[in-house]
């Protein structure tokens, strides 16, 4: 196979790949045979890792703006009751090209809406995944707890237990390949599955060798609720269930006492932080730079587009730097150098892959190229990359095979799958 030589990168140099696997770093001299792509005055990174995303929700842009985390549920709940899994495939694969363009390689989805058990919506957004050509660990979502148990959800789009580890074998059997689709285990939150679903996920989960992942401490009405029922806090619930522990990785995690998160640590339990959604929400800032220090693997997260209408990876960067030094007013509490470390190897941790994430010699190619042409008069390649402007990824590479190029799909047209997209989003609005 060819080797692809990536040269004259600002930051970090050049790059050599042979048969999908990084083979060099630094300065590498092209040799006969070599394709060559010239990347002079560009910026040159491992490929980013989302840890946290919900593809559906691109069919649900600008709803309910103004609320909280719970009445943004409660109104869009009876909404994504509606989607088929053709409507969730156009949704996914929207989703999966703004990351690519925005130099993902890498991207968790968590599907917790399986209206009538259909679970045809997995097979449905690992599709979208192959074409777009992104690496996407797959949760088969659930919900168990409807609004007649006490749960926050409407009955109509719940699961019951057996039902919902059924399907988990199952998808799990058709879709895991361990590499480019990984199927994990998440049942959706603390308010909306009972305590039979996390223990019976969990005992499932490792029993097939798969990770847990789940939503948790994202807001004070879920510590309220989490009080009421069980007289403890959320972590304090999930902890005493065996969900504290390093095959998991949590979304939000913005609410967590000293104390848990000094726990959190000593277990290597994984945050999945998204800055931006938990501005829309008003959910509050987590505390990264305690979670890190305390050896917690900390990744970021796009969320659903639901609640962070932008929808792209390398904006959050910018974010999570910002919300970090505004929590701690410290102005070293982040640097760019950190925050490429939440999107790329920090993320890779939480998902338990050890193989993405690093420029590394023997590591996957899963790389990207960003345009440096407005930025060459930055004194500091990253702080030009993550405090700059926004920008696309000019060359994306998964598995040394291009998945962008020159700034633009190979796989797909994002403007017939946007055309897609449109209608079906369109078909959900309040009519009159």
């Amino acid at each position: 196979m060819t080797r692809v030589v990536l040269r004259g990168a600002r930051w970090p140099g050049d790059v050599a790949v042979e048969d999908g696997v990084i083979v060099a770093v630094g300065s590498v001299p092209p040799r006969d045979g070599d394709e060559v792509v010239d990347c002079s005055g560009d910026i040159l990174t491992a490929g980013l890792v989302n840890t946290h995303h919900h593809f559906y929700q691109w069919l649900t842009r600008g709803w309910a703006v103004d609320d909280g985390l719970f009445g943004w549920l409660t109104t869009l709940y009876p909404v994504w009751a509606r989607l088929t899994p053709e409507d969730v495939e156009a949704a996914s694969a929207v989703a999966l090209a703004e990351l690519a363009l925005s130099g993902c390689t890498t991207a968790a989805d968590h599907h917790y809406l399986v209206p009538g058990g259909d679970d045809s919506v997995f097979d449905a957004i690992a599709s979208a995944a192959r074409r777009i050509g992104v690496r996407v660990h797959l949760a088969r979502g659930s919900m168990d707890l409807g609004a007649s148990a006490g749960g926050l959800p409407p009955d109509s789009v719940v699961e019951d237990v057996d039902s919902i580890l059924a399907s988990t074998v199952a998808v799990h059997d058709r879709l895991h390949d361990g590499n480019r689709v990984v199927v994990t285990v998440a049942p959706c939150s603390p308010f909306s599955v009972s305590t039979r679903l996390m223990t019976e996920s969990a005992s499932l989960a490792r029993s097939l060798g798969l990770r847990l992942h789940t939503h948790l401490a994202e807001t004070l009405d879920e510590e309220r609720d989490s009080i009421a029922r069980f007289g403890r806090r959320p972590m304090e619930v999930l902890d005493e269930l065996g969900w504290i522990a390093p095959d998991v990785w949590v979304a939000h995690g913005i609410h967590f006492s000293d104390g848990e998160v000094a726990r959190l640590g000593a277990t290597r339990t994984g945050i999945a932080h998204c800055p931006s959604s938990n501005s829309r929400l008003g959910a509050g800032i987590a505390r990264v730079r305690d979670l890190v220090d305390a050896g917690a693997p900390v990744g970021l997260g796009v969320d659903g587009v639901a609640s962070n209408e932008v929808g792209t990876l390398q904006p959050e960067m910018r974010q999570a730097l910002y919300l970090a030094r505004q929590r701690t007013l410290d102005p070293a509490a982040l640097s760019p150098a950190d925050a490429l470390e939440l999107a790329t190897a920090g993320g890779a941790a939480c998902l338990g892959r050890s193989d993405v994430g690093t420029l590394a010699v023997g590591l996957k190619a899963d790389l990207v190229v960003w345009p440096g042409d407005d930025v060459l008069d930055v004194l500091d390649p990253l702080a030009a990359l993550v405090l700059g402007p926004e920008r696309r990824a000019r060359h994306v590479l998964v598995d040394g095979e291009h998945v962008v190029r020159d700034g633009h799909l190979v796989g797909a047209d994002l403007t017939d799958l946007r055309r897609d997209l449109v209608q079906r989003a369109r078909r959900l609005w309040p009519s009159g």
